[in-house]
């Protein structure tokens, strides 16, 4: 495997493809016909995701392109592994990679890290999400020759490999506990993300917060599917800041989602508050279904602080303004850091603890 500074620069490269093909992509600025072609094919690439995935539209798929593009600069992989000492005399493992398809390529910070550890992957990609990834392994691959041996795509049981780090829901997490106890592993569960207004935001703040509830439809473990509000909060301020989020009810599988869980919620003679592309329906607990968000009333903050912090292993963001500690600003849930990890586990110390 290569060097760590090789390793640095194949993948800063690759943030240049990602920069470059999102400027061809919307069409600001004229590329050269070499890159051209790469680009050709990455739109067909985009093109057969999207007919595999309704949820992956171009636009959806774009917006993860362009925040890896803006994560993956020298400077940031710099300061990030900065944090670690790597020895390439270490000996080198093969991780198996399994990954969730909610989002696109929801995988890949774990894709990076395997291989800017020096370690191979065996990669086992959800049927949702199977298409991005393994092209972007030929980019990487033409990029950096030696990254072509250390990735392996498998679709059939995975086997011949020494670490895991697996990515499911609740119900899978239990599986995969149970199936890879006898390997050092990570093992993710279902998070959601919440927000926790106190009515003094600004329309601006509010809007941004709409980034946070209907980018990739919600379906994102960072996207906020619940707010925590004071107890006489009022809704209208809010819907009228999420308005230009209204388009999205045009979208066929969102529109049928926002239809199935109205019926659902009015059957069941749930109170609701509805602007006609959201639900809103107060609920203790945090997974709401696509086109609704949740919402649970406070009488101070420190009651919502106490709730969260024992709830913390099913919380992945906190929105929130100057309110906790490790809170995320409005509109800035879907654009993590690349030292930000899932679920707050170190995966790069994991790593090299496992070398």
């Amino acid at each position: 495997m290569t060097d760590l500074t090789t390793r640095i620069e194949a993948f800063v490269k690759l943030g240049t493809f990602f920069k470059e093909y999102y400027i061809y992509a919307n069409n600001q600025e004229d590329t050269t016909k070499k890159s051209s072609e790469l680009f050709t094919s990455f739109d067909e690439i985009i093109t057969l995701a999207k007919h595999k995935n309704g949820w992956f539209n171009r636009e959806n798929i774009l917006f993860s392109i362009k925040s890896w593009s803006e994560v993956l600069t020298k400077t940031n992989i710099d300061n990030w592994l900065s944090n670690y000492t790597f020895n390439d005399k270490a000996t080198k493992k093969t991780v198996a990679l399994i990954m969730a398809g909610n989002i696109p390529l929801v995988g890949f910070h774990d894709f990076i890290s395997v291989l800017i550890s020096g370690h191979s992957t065996i990669v086992k990609l959800s049927s949702n999400d199977n298409i991005l990834l393994p092209f972007v392994s030929k980019v990487l691959a033409s990029i950096e020759p030696k990254f072509k041996k250390a990735i392996t795509f498998e679709e059939a049981r995975l086997s011949n490999f020494d670490i895991v780090i697996a990515t499911g829901s609740n119900n899978t997490a239990r599986y995969f506990e149970h199936y890879f106890k006898s390997k050092p592993h990570i093992i993710r569960k279902s998070r959601n993300s919440v927000a926790v207004l106190t009515g003094n935001e600004t329309t601006e703040e509010l809007t941004a917060l709409g980034e946070d509830i209907f980018q990739y439809y919600g379906l994102g473990c960072r996207s906020v599917s619940k707010i925590f509000v004071p107890k006489d909060y009022i809704f209208d301020n809010l819907f009228k800041a999420l308005f230009k989020f209204s388009p999205i009810i045009e979208q066929i599988k969102y529109s049928n989602n926002y239809d199935y869980n109205k019926a659902v919620y009015l059957m069941s003679e749930f109170k609701l508050l509805d602007n006609g592309f959201l639900i809103l329906k107060e609920d203790k607990s945090y997974s709401s279904p696509i086109a609704s968000l949740f919402y649970e009333k406070y009488d101070d903050i420190d009651s919502v602080k106490n709730k969260l912090k024992q709830d913390e292993n099913k919380i992945q963001c906190i929105v929130s303004k100057t309110l906790f500690q490790s809170e995320i600003e409005f509109g800035q849930t879907q654009k993590p850091n690349i030292s930000d990890y899932a679920d707050n586990v170190d995966t790069i110390d994991f790593l090299l603890r496992n070398s």
